[in-house]
């Protein structure tokens, strides 16, 4: 294989798409030596054909404001992979959503559903539209008008898409409502639904969830344990709010959250309280941290800042992509960090990663470590293919099984000679290898 020849097209063929480009890089880096191997790979040229997604859809989303004016957005769904099973991956509905994120997202979506073992292809989709300071009429007439173009081309065997950033349970029922209308069917092809119909135990906790108890297997293999260790947490909406919310249940203390406008820095660390406050900040739509310096006067706000200049044992990034820089890595390996592990998509830039790696601290990539939420998408899938409900309990069981074996998979591949276990290097090939030997065996398609 050659990367930079690879690059080279990938770039000309898509300028300006530095998300979707970066986390390809990414991928070839580390499978490189391990499809060096595979001759077959070669010749079926399964890298050319992985890279670029089987189909991108965009459409026109047109509709009408409670002022009765006319607006227009973008949407996108793309379908990148579906060697191993239908497609699966969330809609975002955010001003910053582009073809490039999508992809990028869509890509990296392929590699964690092949790490969850369960049989689900990679996929994005979303628009630009942004729900923030939009009443509830406004968002379900977009949410319709999107589903109006998108229905067509999805389906329970087909591509089931789940919420994302911008897009919850509210968001997820107005989808569903208008495809179960066009299609006159009720079935499971959206995911993250409400309980009444159709949804799944801890989902909204499940992303958060799942990236503990992969901390967890991580810490143990180091012969640590996570009670008492301090942790130091991005972001404040759902997927930080789970990761919080299980830390601090097995004892750790979490002492940052942030947004937009800075982060917060709590020395006594979250609590049930402190926690609950957290939906109050996101229900209220502000997007904002600053309030909860003065409703817990013995935190401080920093404004414009990252949480990562704080001395920590853990660091999570739950927030977005590239949220952790090189100088923000610096800072972590300074203060001693232990671990670092991307609840986010691709939360750290390349720069930091190296950084990390270089100094020896354990660091896993979100592909591996966020694979809870997309999993637990996957059993809700299973359940309303029975037409049944589990327990809590049950959902949690499996959720854990799953990421234990996610993490076995980054062990077999990741273990480098010097006994370094490179969680990126692990998840990368471990998800390629999987996707790739069901590519060879279909034939070229």
């Amino acid at each position: 294989m050659d990367i930079n020849r690879l690059m080279s097209e990938l770039e000309m063929k898509h300028p300006g798409e530095k998300e979707y480009l970066q986390a390809v890089k990414e991928v070839l880096m580390c499978v490189e030596d391990v499809y060096n191997e595979h001759p077959e790979y070669e010749k079926a040229k399964i890298i050319e054909r992985m890279v670029e997604p089987d189909r991108i859809i965009t459409f026109r989303v047109t509709w009408t404001d409670d002022a009765g004016q006319v607006q227009t957005n973008l949407g996108y769904r793309v379908q990148f992979n579906n060697a191993i099973g239908p497609y699966k991956g969330g809609i975002r509905f955010h001003a910053s959503v582009n073809l490039s994120i999508l992809k990028f997202l869509g890509f990296e979506q392929t590699f964690k559903n092949a790490l969850t073992t369960l049989p689900m292809g990679g996929a994005k989709g979303g628009s630009d539209f942004s729900p923030r300071g939009k009443s509830d009429a406004e968002i379900m007439r977009f949410c319709q008008a999107f589903m109006l173009e998108l229905w067509k081309n999805i389906g329970i065997d087909r591509d089931v898409p789940a919420g994302d950033i911008g897009v919850g349970g509210r968001e997820v029922g107005y989808l569903y409502g208008m495809y179960k209308k066009l299609r006159n069917e009720c079935d499971g092809s959206l995911t993250g639904k409400a309980l009444s119909f159709g949804g799944s135990r801890i989902r909204p906790e499940a992303t958060g969830f799942g990236a503990l108890y992969f901390v967890q297997s991580m810490l143990k293999l180091k012969g640590m344990d996570i009670k008492g260790k301090t942790v130091a947490i991005s972001g404040f909406g759902n997927v930080a709010w789970g990761a919080a919310l299980k830390a601090t249940e097995l004892g750790a203390k979490v002492v940052t959250i942030s947004g937009p406008d800075g982060y917060i820095y709590d020395p006594a660390g979250l609590n049930d309280d402190k926690i609950q406050y957290m939906l109050y900040l996101r229900a209220t739509g502000d997007d904002i941290v600053a309030p909860y310096a003065e409703k817990f006067p013995e935190s401080t706000f920093f404004a414009g800042r990252k949480p990562w200049e704080q001395k920590v044992d853990i660091a999570l990034p739950c927030a977005t992509q590239n949220e952790l820089g090189e100088e923000d890595a610096k800072s972590l390996v300074a203060n001693g960090v232990t671990l670092v592990a991307e609840v986010s998509n691709m939360g750290c830039t390349p720069q930091a990663i190296d950084t990390f790696i270089n100094a020896r601290v354990t660091y896993a990539p979100g592909k591996a470590v966020n694979a809870g939420g997309v999993a637990t998408s996957g059993l809700e899938m299973t359940q309303d293919a029975m037409h049944l409900q589990w327990s809590a309990e049950e959902v949690d069981q499996k959720l854990h099984y799953i990421m234990a074996s996610i993490h076995e998979q980054c062990v077999k591949y990741g273990t480098e000679p010097d006994g370094y276990l490179n969680y990126m290097k692990g998840a990368n090939i471990a998800g390629f290898m999987k996707v790739a030997d069901a590519m060879l065996c279909q034939g070229v398609i």
